[in-house]
């Protein structure tokens, strides 16, 4: 069973826990992290949501929920571990934007890091594929629908943030 601290409308900690997968009261919002892996050259790592999952067989970035206890830079460092296997400290992630919709805060990173495929380690229950994908091959992946709607707008609204990272 996991547990989020409860937020305010303007970010503040209540000092209240949610139990996860149970509705959100009024006044009440959680945290959402999300990285973008790039590696320079112009693409991006995605991860592939495993069958029984929403949105199971797309593509997304990595990512989720703030435990209970944890910063944003906490909980992105574990999330990406988890689901990828790759290790980063947390001043290694570079913020892109922060933002709330609904019933949600969000912080957005990127992360440089090259890393062979071989080496991404997938979280079982979690994703079962990996892929380095180019910026342009991300949006053939969005027109094809291979990407999370919800994913897809975050990359539109990024990708600008991402390009200026990218040697190429």
């Amino acid at each position: 069973m996991e547990f989020n601290d409860v937020y305010d409308k303007d970010r503040n900690l209540t000092g209240r826990t949610h139990r996860r997968g149970t509705p959100w009261r009024k006044g009440e919002f959680g945290f959402v992290v999300c990285v973008w892996v790039y590696d320079g050259k112009g693409n991006v790592l995605l991860t592939r949501r495993a069958p029984g999952k929403s949105f199971a067989g797309t593509w997304e970035n990595s990512g989720g929920a703030v435990q209970a206890g944890e910063n944003s830079l906490q909980a992105i460092t574990r999330e990406l571990l988890e689901e990828t296997g790759i290790r980063a400290k947390p001043e290694e992630f570079e913020l892109i934007s922060s933002t709330r919709k609904k019933c949600i805060h969000y912080d957005f990173y990127c992360l440089k890091r090259e890393i062979p495929l071989e080496q991404v380690v997938l979280q079982e229950g979690e994703t079962d594929d990996a892929r380095w994908v180019s910026l342009a091959g991300v949006h053939e992946m969005i027109e094809k629908g291979q990407i999370c709607k919800i994913i897809a707008k975050q990359f539109l609204r990024q990708e600008p943030e991402l390009l200026a990272r990218q040697a190429v």
